[in-house]
């Protein structure tokens, strides 16, 4: 199936689905799930919350290791992210 059938697909569907609020809510609301899904796929950037914890737990374990950058004064820690 092409890409426009199956755009003519989902419109005809929803000219159908429109007669009712509710489903047309539900259908929007699928369609938003979907979106931001393939938002998430597209953004590197974007992490789950587990890996998120994980790098939390991996940051705190460092710190207790010695391994962290303290800074006596916020100039200072300006300076340090300004040359990286």
């Amino acid at each position: 199936m092409t890409t426009s059938q199956m755009n003519a697909e989902i419109f005809h569907s929803l000219s159908i689905l429109a007669e009712s609020e509710d489903m047309l809510a539900r259908a929007a609301k699928y369609l938003r799930k979907l979106a931001k899904e393939q938002q998430r796929k597209a953004d590197s950037t974007l992490m789950s919350k587990e890996e998120f914890f994980r790098k939390l737990d991996e940051a705190e374990e460092s710190i207790a290791q010695g391994k962290g950058k303290t800074f006596t004064h916020p100039d200072e820690m300006n300076a340090w992210l300004n040359a990286l």
